[in-house]
């Protein structure tokens, strides 16, 4: 028997290193005077694992399903434009974000310097108020391969509610 539950939650993760001679795309803006994130899209890590969070929520797999890195159509492909397919695709499925809540570690950039910033983007993309958003940046205090500034990672919990 399947029970019906009104509201799901998924948990998001992504990490890319950086890459000199591109810019620096999270949360769907851009970053001044920052090594870039290496991948197929822009390698926006925040909107990556924001989309692992919502379609897992709703067991509709992840990132890599919807929008693979073997498809050319993908490469340098705008995230945000693929966190608003994914928010459609939820929506056929009858479902709602509610919240999401983000954490990106890193040594740099400085995230609460752009967090409101990126609250709004997503906002609009996801189509929920600014302050159903949370963005927090975490440093790895000098530890391992983040610590090393080589790069970045992202988790991400998002809760939804059946429409």
């Amino acid at each position: 028997m399947e029970l019906s539950t009104p509201f799901r939650v998924g948990l998001g993760y992504d990490s890319h290193r950086f890459e000199s001679g591109r810019p620096l795309i999270l949360g769907g803006i851009k970053i001044p005077d920052h090594p870039g994130l290496a991948g197929h899209s822009d390698g926006d890590a925040i909107t990556h694992a924001l989309i692992d969070a919502i379609l897992g929520a709703v067991s509709l797999g992840n990132v890599g399903t919807h929008f693979p890195p073997t498809e050319e159509r993908w490469k340098d492909a705008d995230s945000t434009e693929l966190l608003s397919n994914s928010v459609e695709v939820i929506d056929r499925e009858g479902w709602m974000v509610v919240n999401v809540d983000l954490t990106v570690i890193c040594e740099s950039p400085q995230i609460s310097l752009f967090a409101p910033e990126m609250k709004e983007r997503l906002s609009d993309v996801l189509q929920v108020p600014l302050e159903r958003i949370s963005i927090k940046g975490k440093t790895n205090e000098g530890m391992g391969w983040i610590g090393e500034s080589k790069g970045l990672a992202v988790h991400a919990v998002a809760l939804l509610e059946s429409r």
